[in-house]
């Protein structure tokens, strides 16, 4: 895959939670409510980036990496992690609420009968 190697995955993971925001999980429809909950730690997590980089403590593979870097030198697929990988937790999390919600709804039924 080379350079769009992790872009790839990336993508992956979005096409593989998608599925749950069009069962139900409201994720993508509450734009405001996501930004709460990525944007803070997707912040705290490229500030620590930002300085492991500077500092020399890590870098990102070349050969799996587009080149485009963000300032301070994070690469743009660094960038797109903090916040890909946290929306397919919400999703994920938001889905399970759903199901949970749904077989008590179903349990509380069974014992009424």
């Amino acid at each position: 895959m080379g350079k769009l190697e992790y872009l790839a995955v990336l993508g992956a993971c979005v096409l593989v939670t998608l599925p749950l925001e069009l069962a139900g999980a409201r994720v993508y429809r509450r734009p405001r409510r996501l930004a709460r909950a990525v944007v803070p730690v997707a912040l705290v997590f490229l500030v620590w980036d930002a300085l492991a980089i500077a500092g020399g403590v890590w870098d990102y593979a070349p050969e799996s990496l587009t080149g485009i870097r963000a300032p301070f030198g994070i690469p743009l697929e660094e960038v797109l992690f903090f916040v890909v990988i946290p929306i397919c937790g919400v999703l994920t999390y938001e889905a399970v609420g759903l199901t949970l919600t749904a077989l008590r709804h179903r349990a509380a039924r069974r014992m009424r009968r």
